[in-house]
């Protein structure tokens, strides 16, 4: 009786793919990324257009009912964001035989949620002591590190985005009255390719 023949290569192969599945969540939707810059772009063009209708400039200090509706755009971008893509990674992580709940998930999430909620308590310290201009800023700085940090227990592609979003947040920091075009870039524009990125390489 015939036996299939596996090469040296094939086993090979095989035992890296065991061990990246074991280390690492590998089952991160694309589409969900790029759904999740749509809703970035939406939100900073909500943004855009209740500070024409108001006439309120981003150059001056914010009153209360700015900051009030950017904070709920914002929220209702975040739950949008996260619920899409919880439900697509969830529907991948099945098709790929993993679990949302296995070591590396867990990993995945501790390590990139502690950068993203001190960066979010800084941004809350940003606001209360009046220096708004540096808000939109540090939420791509520390978004970017909470990627970095969280790459090495999933795809490396991660790590590029996160760079990318730290960059365009330090550069950001210099040119101050910018901070929703900067906002739209990093959470709308680099998440849309990043996610057609992700999807045409290892989803199509």
């Amino acid at each position: 009786m015939d036996e299939k023949y596996t090469s040296p290569e094939e086993t090979l192969s095989e035992i890296k793919h065991l061990m990246e599945r074991s280390s690492r969540f590998i089952s991160l939707s694309g589409f969900s990324g790029i759904l999740a810059g749509i809703y970035a772009l939406l939100g900073a063009l909500a943004a855009y257009y209740f500070l024409n209708s108001t006439g309120i400039s981003p150059g001056y200090g914010p009153s209360n009912d700015l900051l009030i509706f950017l904070f709920a755009d914002a929220f209702i971008v975040l739950i949008l964001a996260v619920g899409t893509g919880i439900l697509l990674t969830t529907r991948k992580a099945k098709a790929d035989g993993n679990s949302l709940l296995d070591a590396a998930a867990k990993k995945l999430i501790v390590n990139l949620c502690i950068p993203l909620i001190t960066g979010g308590l800084f941004c809350l310290a940003l606001i209360y002591h009046g220096n708004t201009f540096y808000v939109a800023p540090a939420m791509l700085v520390f978004y970017g590190l909470s990627l970095v940090n969280a790459s090495k227990y999933t795809r490396e592609d991660v790590r590029s985005l996160g760079l990318a979003e730290v960059v365009l947040g330090l550069i950001s920091l210099f040119i101050v009255g910018h901070g929703l075009l900067f906002w739209a870039l990093g959470f709308g524009v680099l998440h849309i390719l990043y996610g057609a990125y992700m999807y045409f390489k290892y989803e199509k």
